[in-house]
């Protein structure tokens, strides 16, 4: 199972601008790790009132049966500011 394109599998019907979901991984010494970042206006809707949303989605994401020998750990990042949004 491929973790990452699951995750894009869940966020997708989430947000408004699809096209700016990235998902990179990383792994450290005790966690293989994939942050994913959205439109900066899409990050509430992943997050979800208390978080419920990003807890469900972390929820699928560590229950599945991973390829790797270690645990999943799921980071939500803010995305980063343009130079636009920033003015």
């Amino acid at each position: 199972m491929d973790i990452a394109a699951l995750i894009k599998t869940i966020v997708t019907p989430l947000v408004t601008h699809p096209d700016a979901i990235v998902i990179a991984s990383h792994e450290t010494s005790e966690y293989m790790a994939f942050d994913l970042t959205v439109a900066a206006d899409d990050v509430g809707r992943v997050i979800g009132k208390q978080g419920r949303v990003a807890q469900a989605i972390r929820t699928i994401v560590y229950a599945v049966k991973s390829p790797y020998a270690k645990r999943i750990r799921l980071n939500i990042l803010d995305a980063p500011q343009t130079a636009s949004e920033a003015n």
